[in-house]
C-alpha cells in the first residue's frame, strides 16, 4: 500500500510500532468504503494473513481508535462498525444517513462545508462553556430510506 510511510510516521509519532498485523488491518480498512465490523476486518485480514488472530484484530482496532485513526460506530444493529477517520489524502471526512427500516447506511459529503462552519461555532462554544477540548465529531441522521418510506 502506498500510504505505509504516512501510517508508520503516525505510529512513531505516538510511540507505537507499525507491526505487520497493524499494517494488515489498515490495508483492509483502506481498501473499503464500507462500515466493517471487527469480524469483517478479521475475515478479510485472515484471507491474506492466516496467522493473525481475532484477538489481535480487536486489539489493533482499539489502538487505531485511541490513536484517532479510526471511528467506531453503533448504527443501531448492536454491532460495532469501523471506518478510517483520517488518511494521507485527508479525504475520509463524511457523515451518515442511517435507515431505521433496512439498516442501509449512506455516506454523504453534501453540505459538509456548511456543516463544518456551523460545527466550528458549536465546538467553540461547547469548548469554552465546558472547558473541553474537542478532537472530532460524528454526525448520523436516522430515518427511512426511499425504499422503506414507501413500504
Amino acid at each position: 500500500m502506498r500510504h505505509h510511510g504516512w501510517y508508520h510516521g503516525m505510529f512513531a509519532e505516538q510511540g507505537y510500532r507499525f507491526t505487520n498485523p497493524r499494517r494488515a488491518v489498515l490495508d483492509v480498512l483502506n481498501s473499503t468504503q464500507g462500515h466493517l465490523s471487527a469480524e469483517d476486518v478479521y475475515f478479510e485480514v485472515h484471507t491474506h494473513y492466516p496467522s493473525i488472530g481475532l484477538a489481535t484484530v480487536y486489539r489493533t482496532l482499539e489502538l487505531l481508535e485511541r490513536m484517532g485513526l479510526l471511528l467506531k460506530f453503533d448504527f443501531g444493529d448492536k454491532r460495532a462498525r469501523y471506518e478510517l477517520s483520517e488518511d494521507p489524502g485527508g479525504s475520509r471526512h463524511h457523515h451518515h444517513l442511517v435507515c431505521t427500516g433496512c439498516g442501509r447506511i449512506i455516506d454523504y459529503t453534501d453540505f459538509v462545508a456548511e456543516e463544518k462552519e456551523l460545527l466550528k461555532k458549536a465546538e467553540s462554544g461547547l469548548s469554552k462553556k465546558y472547558n473541553f477540548v474537542i478532537n472530532n465529531h460524528v454526525i448520523n441522521f436516522y430515518g427511512r430510506c426511499e425504499k422503506c418510506k414507501n413500504e
